[in-house]
């Protein structure tokens, strides 16, 4: 298994923020190939509980299929949700790295979900096209957590950028403390997967977002706490706002549990 991360992910190198505001983030922490593949399960776990079959799923609530270890999001045609769309582009980091894509999925004229409905979707379980891409996402692991890096690293010098100007030292801070540390690399990789940035205004309800920047600003800037458990305690209270925020009682019901207790795998690994 671990030949199957090590083989297409090279040592990650998350960015420490400094210098003026605006200015590209620097790099700074590089992983060993042991923790690339302990964030890698870590994140296939948090959304698959590890099972092959969960990698090509459509969530009861959704109006969509999630994909992937990170569950990549991927609308129906006609479908306009609130959430950023990740399945595209996973697929063209896929064609970008020259990995090939099945058949079916390489030849759709509109890269959009076939499926039109989770009913839909529930009777083709069995089908050629649903196997291949089960099949597909569960060889290019590895390819996943490069993706899931890469958004994550691409986005601090954003988050950074749209944090009010009286915090954004607490902002830049917060990232610098966190990508110290193998535990604090995969609390923001998986954060940014799970819950996005933070920037788009439609990822909002009743005005308040639940993203990474809402986090980091909610975060205490106590310096004896260490950063990973100032983190795990905003995102709680970020997520537990949005669930309470939302007009739909799955959210408080269902999901914000298992929310929470995804938030209890950030931590170090073990030694």
């Amino acid at each position: 298994m671990k030949a199957l991360w090590r083989s297409t992910l090279l040592v990650l190198g998350l960015l420490l923020l400094n210098g003026c505001d605006g200015q590209a983030p620097e790099a700074g922490l590089t992983l060993t190939a042991d923790q690339q593949d302990w964030v890698g399960q870590q994140i296939f776990r948090n959304e698959c509980s590890g099972r092959v079959e969960c990698l090509v799923h459509w969530n009861e609530g959704e109006a969509f299929p999630s994909l992937g270890i990170g569950h990549f999001i991927w609308y129906p045609s006609g479908v306009e949700g609130r959430f950023v769309e990740s399945f595209p582009a996973l697929v063209a980091f896929m064609e970008s790295r020259s990995v090939a894509l099945p058949e079916w999925l390489a030849s759709l004229e509109s890269l959009d979900a076939p499926w039109p409905d989770r009913a839909t979707f529930m009777t083709e379980q069995g089908s050629d096209e649903v196997t291949s891409l089960r099949q597909f996402l569960n060889r290019t692991r590895g390819e996943q957590v490069a993706f899931i890096y890469q958004r994550a690293e691409g986005s601090l010098a954003d988050v950074v950028a749209a944090a009010p100007d009286a915090r954004r030292a607490d902002v830049r801070d917060a990232l610098a403390a966190l990508s110290a540390t193998p535990g604090g690399v995969y609390a923001l990789m998986d954060y940014v997967n799970f819950k996005g940035e933070g920037l788009s205004p439609d990822e909002a309800y009743q005005g308040e977002g639940w993203g990474l920047l809402q986090v980091l600003l909610a975060m205490s800037t106590e310096p004896q706490i260490p950063a990973l458990d100032r983190f795990r305690d905003a995102a709680a209270e970020v997520l537990t706002r949005r669930a309470h925020n939302a007009a739909r009682p799955i959210e408080r019901e269902r999901w914000l549990p298992g929310w929470l207790a995804r938030l209890d795998t950030y931590a170090e690994p073990d030694s």
